[in-house]
């Protein structure tokens, strides 16, 4: 499956659009990840735990969304869209929505351009 956040894919053609897809999914920190996180934001860096559920709550949007994409035959997401919210302290709501489409790969012949 192609992904991409433009609205066109160089060297293929869109023969369909077949619709909007998304995916969603809501994550909560637990309070271990919290205090470590807390601890990080008064000394200063980066909070891996935090990044990692991140990380872990993009894919499974992502993957949710390919598999709407699919059921309904894309094999192409067009305008990836990610979005985060906190829905409240310690949930966070990540929702990533796209544009399936049909599409067909061509080849430009430079020989005869």
């Amino acid at each position: 499956m192609i992904l991409s956040t433009t609205s066109t894919f160089k060297g293929h053609h869109i023969e369909n659009y077949l619709g909007i897809v998304s995916g969603e999914t809501i994550i909560g920190a637990n309070i271990f990840k919290d205090i470590f996180a807390s601890i990080t934001d008064i000394v200063g860096g980066r909070s891996s735990s935090y990044e990692q559920v991140l990380r872990e709550a993009k894919a499974t949007a992502m993957s949710e969304m390919e598999m709407q994409a699919r059921q309904i035959g894309a094999n192409a997401i067009l305008g990836i869209d990610l979005d985060y919210e906190t829905i409240r302290q310690g949930m966070l709501m990540v929702t990533v929505t796209g544009t399936a489409v049909k599409t067909k790969n061509y080849k430009i012949n430079l020989e005869h351009a």
